[in-house]
């Protein structure tokens, strides 16, 4: 989930790290982590998976720890070799994605929106490789063969969570909700006007609220756009912005109102998060890869998850969440399965 215009600044960057890729040795960028997974017993397959994880690291208990859960899944089921490379700056986008691709693996995946220019640039370098890019539609690489997108219909999930909102921000008395965006980037305001919409379905009289903290990994930037929310009268806030949101839903705890988690069920932080807007990054990863292994990797388009795919969805609810709510909102999502409800907006409002 990483902005479209906030890529302008790296043209450049990505232009000389072209030339970097192209004229240097095939080890990892020096500024980057990499994990190794790589099975080694006798049965193991030799087609090789690589994943560059985009600045949010494996540890944002989100996007990017969905992509590394769905690529285990894939060595340990089909019996892949993978390896996971951690990009500590933009910069290291080309560096990763080139020395997977030179290191012979047959599939590299790229995690998040902020990757689409380094992987518009190695998978033209490297033509005979298959690439897959989470979060980038495979006409925004310009029609590249050996590229595949994986996309997912967030408005869906986040219409279930803004509904879940509206519910229990009537119930709690309340006027306003409100969201933190990483970076306004599609998915990120997909997300953001599903939310919106739902909350006002719930609610025809809440109040919205809506800011981008500029980051997916600093949770300092999202806490304070959330203390700021809570303060101008939000009693549910739904992060939208990776590790950088968990600062949002500890706010959220903070002040003793909702929090709505992001991608992953984060109902683990504890009651006071009401649900999470779920996205299936681990399903996605791991079909692609069943898929290049079989011998039908689907480059040069684009595959696409929503809730009739059971590719999105809405989390657990708390404990303390108002009582109904959750019979409510699945009776919403079954509205949305028959097509009683259809065309959510994907436009912030």
């Amino acid at each position: 989930m990483k902005r479209l215009r906030s890529l302008a600044p790296l043209a450049v960057l990505a232009a000389l790290a072209v030339l970097a890729a192209g004229c240097g040795s095939s080890n990892d960028s020096a500024s980057s982590t990499t994990t190794s997974s790589q099975t080694t017993t006798a049965s193991s397959s030799d087609f090789k998976v690589g994943l560059s994880t985009d600045i949010g690291g494996l540890n944002d208990r989100s996007f990017n720890h969905l992509a590394f859960v769905g690529l285990q899944r894939a060595e340990h089921a089909l019996g892949v070799q993978t390896r996971v490379v951690e990009s500590k700056s933009p910069a290291d986008y080309i560096p990763n994605l080139s020395a997977l691709a030179k290191q012979g693996y047959n599939l590299v995946i790229g995690v998040g929106f902020t990757e689409i220019q380094a992987m518009q640039a190695v998978a033209k370098q490297f033509p005979k490789t298959h690439f897959a890019i989470v979060d980038v539609s495979n006409a925004d690489e310009g029609h590249l063969k050996n590229v595949q997108g994986l996309l997912f219909k967030e408005q869906e999930a986040g219409y279930l969570a803004g509904y879940a909102a509206g519910l229990a921000a009537k119930a709690k008395g309340g006027k306003a909700v409100s969201s933190v965006g990483g970076q306004k980037q599609p998915p990120v305001d997909r997300y953001i006007a599903g939310y919106q919409a739902g909350a006002k379905a719930a609610f025809p009289g809440v109040k919205l609220i809506n800011g981008y903290s500029q980051d997916f990994a600093n949770q300092a930037k999202c806490k304070e756009v959330a203390l700021n929310q809570i303060a101008s009268g939000s009693v549910v806030v739904f992060q939208v912005a990776g590790g950088c949101g968990l600062g949002a839903l500890d706010a959220a705890k903070q002040k003793s109102v909702w929090g709505v988690g992001v991608d992953a069920d984060q109902a683990y932080l504890g009651p006071h998060v009401l649900t999470s807007a779920l996205k299936r990054v681990d399903t996605a990863v791991y079909d692609s890869i069943k898929d290049a292994k079989d011998g039908k990797f689907k480059g040069g388009q684009d595959t696409v998850y929503g809730i009739k795919d059971d590719g999105v969805g809405i989390g657990k609810f708390s404990p303390n969440a108002p009582k109904g709510i959750q019979a409510t909102v699945n009776t919403i999502r079954q509205h949305i399965l028959d097509g009683q409800i259809k065309n959510i907006p994907t436009t912030v409002q």
